[in-house]
């Protein structure tokens, strides 16, 4: 393991709320649909459920993806401002058996302050562990998803099977023509 349990949980959930701005759709075009992202990724706390809330989560996407595009200088810049901004303060927390880890915001505060949050203090193990280089941008062809390379020897080109499979068939067409 690379980063520890909420590390890495943080980080994978950040770049799939990333990349639920696609060009072809708007994966969070509703509270239901963020209903459903929450649950998938386990979020606790406080939920407002209402189109404000849904709109704070999905302007939190652009400041994001930023993340996985700046230098280390000006990515450690955004995270503090991040954090400042929260007024993020790190406590351990154990619940739903992942033992003692971290949380830098109380359950009562808004939605899109635990997740913009969350992802800062994944960002801050990152740059602390000089781990930048596994943040990446998908290299198939149209497609701009954004994921976190944890294999073990840092390999992985692409956001999923799907668009490395793609790839793939596309490189062995080309051989054959």
């Amino acid at each position: 393991m690379v980063f520890a349990h909420d590390t890495e949980l943080a980080l994978v959930a950040a770049a799939s709320l990333v990349n639920t701005d696609q060009a072809e759709g708007d994966e969070l075009a509703t509270t239901a649909a963020l209903d459903a992202f929450v649950e998938r990724w386990g979020w606790t706390g406080r939920r407002a459920g209402d189109v404000d809330e849904l709109e704070q989560v999905r302007a939190l996407r652009p400041r994001l993806r930023e993340l996985w595009q700046l230098d280390e200088d000006a990515q450690v810049e955004r995270v503090n401002a991040m954090l400042r901004d929260a007024r993020a303060l790190p406590q351990l927390v154990e619940h739903d058996g992942y033992g003692y880890h971290l949380h830098a915001t109380p359950s009562d505060a808004p939605l899109a302050d635990r997740m913009l949050v969350e992802a800062a203090m994944a960002f801050v193990d990152v740059v602390r562990q000089q781990e930048r280089e596994r943040l990446r941008v998908c290299e198939a062809d149209e497609c701009a998803d954004v994921y976190v390379d944890l294999s073990r020897n840092r390999s992985r080109r692409y956001c999923s099977t799907s668009c490395g499979n793609r790839m793939n068939v596309a490189a062995f067409r080309a051989r054959q023509g």
